[in-house]
């Protein structure tokens, strides 16, 4: 009669759970949210809208705002990368993901 096969006639496997998938993007987006919600903080929110009175604490001669404005947001998001790569290494490990071996090495 036809050619096209139903599911479960032929003997098919069915597809793959990938359940994981949606929980490793929805952690993963989280992670970013999160992160970016932080530099937007110190960047736009330190940087711009707070520095007047941030100008009035000062250290080591500088003022507090000024320096965030300058090279706090610059630190903060340097360290919000290196915060993102181990994080997302250990989420990587965790649904089995991950770009090494059990050596450690890369693959």
């Amino acid at each position: 009669m036809s050619d096209v096969t139903h599911e479960g006639s032929s003997g098919t496997a069915p597809p793959p759970d990938n359940s994981w998938r949606q929980r490793y993007w929805k952690k993963n987006l989280r992670l970013m949210v999160v992160l970016l919600a932080i530099w937007f903080t110190v960047s736009f929110g330190f940087g711009i809208i707070l520095i007047e009175p941030l100008n009035n604490i000062e250290i080591l001669g500088f003022p507090l705002g000024l320096w965030f404005a300058q090279q706090g947001s610059i630190y903060t998001f340097v360290i919000l990368i290196l915060v993102y790569a181990l994080w997302m290494d250990r989420i990587d490990n965790e649904f089995g993901v991950s770009e090494r071996k059990g050596t450690g090495e890369t693959a």
